[in-house]
């Protein structure tokens, strides 16, 4: 299992008189290896905590604890190195569990003895991933499918999971949003109806 390349974040931003500069150029400072499942690394980019979005000078908004979610009415974004099902699938379930404490939202973990996954999970969010290294599976309660570097999925809230079925580690890029599960999709808590 290699590690796989780093990349590059850059933030824009204002001088002194109006002109757009280079905030900031190199790796993102804000990275945090997932301790439940070795090799799972979060790499945060940048959030915002309303919407529409502040535009200003401000300091860097990832930089705090690891929160799988955004803010009410926020967005996130990160890129997420997702290793081998070899070493998911070693994770106790006491640590499956955990991995959602660990990420600021012990709730969201849903995987059960009967899951598809250890790993599965619902958010009240809408994510956009795009697999940018190697290949996952998105695994649903009843389906699942394979994607490959360049495919996108639009998970709206939906319970789920990545499997990685191969031997190399696999990069996810994530955007989320804060969401509201539809009437039809909520039984007042946040869970499906």
């Amino acid at each position: 299992m290699h590690a796989l390349p780093e990349f590059k974040r850059v933030v824009t931003g204002h001088d002194a008189q109006g002109q757009a500069v280079i905030a900031s150029c190199g790796p993102t400072p804000n990275v945090f290896p997932l301790l439940a499942v070795p090799g799972t690394v979060f790499y945060e980019l940048w959030n915002s905590s309303a919407s529409p979005a502040p535009l200003d000078n401000g300091a860097d908004p990832s930089d705090q604890p690891l929160q799988l979610s955004p803010k009410p009415q926020g967005s996130v974004i990160r890129v997420v190195d997702i290793p081998p099902d070899s070493v998911q699938n070693t994770v106790s379930d006491e640590n499956a569990a955990a991995v959602f404490a660990e990420i600021g939202e012990s709730h969201a973990g849903t995987g059960q003895a009967n899951a598809r996954h250890k790993l599965m999970h619902r958010t009240e969010t809408l994510d956009y991933g795009i697999v940018t290294e190697g290949e996952v599976w998105l695994v649903l309660d009843e389906e699942e499918v394979h994607l490959r570097r360049g495919d996108v999925v639009v998970q709206r809230g939906t319970n789920h999971a990545w499997s990685n079925r191969t031997e190399a580690m696999a990069r996810m890029v994530f955007i989320l949003l804060d969401g509201r599960f539809a009437d039809e999709l909520n039984n007042g808590q946040g869970v499906p109806a």
